[in-house]
This record gives structure tokens, C-alpha cells and sequence, in this order.
């Protein structure tokens, strides 16, 4: 069994505070294959100095929809790699985005003790590749899920 170590999630925050504003704060999330560290930058701007050259990190914005309810918004870069490549790429997220959605609700925690009832909004999470099969939105619950993550 995994469980996400609060320890290994590092927080930068850039241009906001730990809990405003809500619109508009973004995450950018990242980490290291070889120390197993989660970095999550949030912002009012995407860190995209913090993507590297493999694509690997989520993104995520909270949103408005046309009836005014608030949603977390998030996007992976499956892309174009061939077949095999794509497909392996896209298990992959599958896989590792609960992980990466625990690590942004662990990084901030204080912004979600000053507003509760985000914690059970949904998250919307946008796969972006040429091929159809991997293309496509999925509903991920909501933040309250990832607050104490287990993987079997």
C-alpha cells in the first residue's frame, strides 16, 4: 500500500496568499523520478518553468461553469508519441493523477480550511492527445477524497 508522505510535497507560492484568491489560483504540479518529491507551485500563473521536456505534470485552475458553481479544472499533456508510447503515457496519468490531486490538496490545506466547502466540488481533468481514445474529460470527485490518499 502507497501513501502520499506530506513530507515529500514541496510548496511554492507565487503572487498568493495560503488562502485567497480562490478564481483564478493555479497549481502546477511536478516531481522527481529520482526522490519521489511532489512539487506543487501555486499561483495566479501556471510555473511553466517548472515543465520539463517529458510532459509529465498536471495542471489545475479553479473555475466558474455558465451557472456559477466552482470547479477544479485540470490538465495532462498525454500528446502524440506513437501508439505505444501514447498508450503508455496515458496508463501512466491514470494511474499516478490520484496521487498528483492528493499532493495538491496536501499543499494547500490551509486554503481549504478557509474555504470547506471546496473540498466537495468537483475536479474535472482534461486528457489532451491527438489520438481519440486518450482524448477526453473525466470527473476525478472531489478534493475531500484526496485528503488522507492510499494506493492498493
Amino acid at each position: 500500500m502507497y501513501r502520499l508522505d506530506p513530507n515529500k510535497v514541496i510548496v511554492e507560492f507565487r503572487n498568493v496568499n495560503p488562502t485567497v484568491p480562490v478564481l483564478g489560483r493555479k497549481y502546477t504540479q511536478t516531481h522527481s523520478d529520482i526522490t519521489a518529491e511532489l512539487y506543487v507551485t501555486i499561483g495566479l500563473q501556471f510555473a511553466y518553468d517548472k515543465i520539463n521536456p517529458t510532459r509529465d505534470e498536471v495542471l489545475a485552475e479553479w473555475q466558474r461553469d455558465n451557472y456559477n458553481n466552482v470547479y477544479l479544472w485540470a490538465y495532462v499533456y498525454v500528446g502524440d508519441y506513437g501508439p505505444v508510447m501514447t498508450e503508455s503515457r496515458y496508463n501512466i496519468f491514470r494511474r499516478e493523477l490520484p496521487l498528483a490531486l492528493a499532493a495538491i490538496r496536501n499543499a494547500d490545506k490551509e486554503f481549504f480550511v478557509a474555504h470547506p466547502e471546496l473540498d466537495y466540488v468537483p475536479i474535472y481533468v482534461y486528457f489532451d492527445s491527438t489520438y481519440p481514445n486518450y482524448n477526453g474529460y473525466y470527473n476525478y470527485g472531489t478534493p475531500a477524497q484526496y485528503v488522507n490518499y492510499y494506493r492498493l
